[in-house]
């Protein structure tokens, strides 16, 4: 244990950092949504081992040292008993560092990052409660190769941890269907010209693109497909799950995206009374308002996993509710979680199975689940 580690007695506050600011904020506000409502619904029925949790957020506008900072803010000035981490996969990586050291549970609730998490560390303080890409690697490869007639399948990743970071994934994913990938292209933030990437993909006879991207790149990747005739299926990590469908126009429909969660459709009475506490608490009037539902849904599991960590560990304690995250059994809204976390499996600091991943696509502006959709049911 470090000699940080050592002060036993932790505030009841749970600490977020996620980028509530810059172009892709929707994301950190969805995970603040869900933590919000989560703690309020817990304090409403009277907190955790007799104390209210507090919520303390902090803004890193997805800037990897602003998330470092954030995180000894947490851990030290604020002495919270967890952190929550956010939506941009290179904050992740930078925080793995401090929050092993420091020896604060963090628990990721959309970055997907695999070496966010598998980071080698021991004791390894990092879980998540979100998709990971080593997974989500495989699921959209199965879906590329039952979606090809050719069998030729591409991949445009953008040229960051997240995007670099998933090229392996994917690779070894391809390697497992007997296949390769038939042309792999990066490209940079606010690129706003892709068509030498897609021509080359086009000209290599792709009929399936994968995106590693953000809502606003895709946008540019669509427009440029446009410009060059070039139409195929496109199925997408869900960086480009925000608002695609606003910026692309038209040109998003049929964009395929993997998804942990979703309010659209049909609710179910959980699904239902989560929306109406969110509804009445932000003012929205329409689930499409919530963009990136799997942050929501995340958070929200995240913070009643913590809570029955804490409860477990009977105390406020960063070691002793590390410890319990290995012993959480939770029903929640994105996933039934028997057990939460698994000490054995390296894989296991990851709570939310392939099994539960959703495919959704774009149609006039909505995400819809993909059997809501006129491209086919999801397999």
């Amino acid at each position: 244990m470090s000699p940080i580690a050592a002060h036993a007695e932790q505030n009841p506050c749970i600490g977020n950092s996620v980028g509530v600011t810059g172009p892709a904020a929707f994301g950190g506000q969805a995970a603040k949504m869900g933590a919000e409502i989560a703690i309020e619904k817990i304090n409403a029925a009277g907190g955790v081992l007799g104390k209210p949790l507090r919520f303390v957020q902090y803004d890193d506008a997805g800037a990897p040292p602003r998330g470092v900072d954030n995180t000894r803010r947490i851990a030290l000035a604020d002495k919270c008993v967890a952190i929550l981490g956010g939506y941009h996969s290179t904050v992740a990586v930078a925080q793995a560092e401090p929050v092993n050291k420091i020896g604060i549970p963090y628990v990721g609730i959309m970055a997907a990052n695999t070496k966010a998490i598998e980071n080698g560390a021991s004791p390894n303080y990092m879980f998540r409660v979100s998709a990971k890409d080593k997974w989500v690697a495989r699921f959209l490869v199965e879906q590329a190769v039952k979606a090809s007639k050719s069998g030729k399948v591409a991949l445009l990743y953008e040229n960051t941890g997240w995007g670099n970071g998933a090229v392996p994934d994917v690779k070894a994913a391809m390697q497992a269907a007997g296949k390769e990938l038939v042309a792999l292209e990066t490209f940079n933030w606010n690129d706003q010209d892709m068509s030498p990437q897609v021509m080359r993909a086009r000209d290599a006879g792709a009929d399936v693109v994968l995106f590693w991207a953000l809502d606003r790149e895709g946008n540019q990747i669509l427009r440029s497909m446009d410009k060059v005739g070039y139409k195929p299926t496109i199925i997408g990590a869900w960086g480009i799950a925000g608002n695609l469908g606003e910026l692309a126009g038209p040109l998003a429909n049929g964009v395929q995206v993997i998804q942990t969660y979703t309010f659209m459709g049909e609710m179910d009475p959980k699904k239902k009374a989560l929306w109406d506490k969110i509804s009445a608490k932000y003012g929205m009037k329409d689930p499409s308002e919530i963009k990136m539902g799997s942050g929501v849904g995340n958070a929200y599991d995240a913070v009643y996993i913590l809570k029955a960590a804490i409860e477990k560990a009977g105390a406020y304690d960063w070691a002793k509710v590390r410890e319990a995250l290995y012993e959480v059994n939770h029903t929640g809204i994105v996933a039934d979680y028997q057990p939460a976390f698994d000490k054995t499996d390296p894989e296991r600091q990851d709570a939310i199975l392939p099994k539960y991943y959703k495919l959704t696509a774009w149609q006039d502006g909505k995400l819809l689940p993909i059997e809501q959709t006129p491209y086919g049911k999801a397999p």
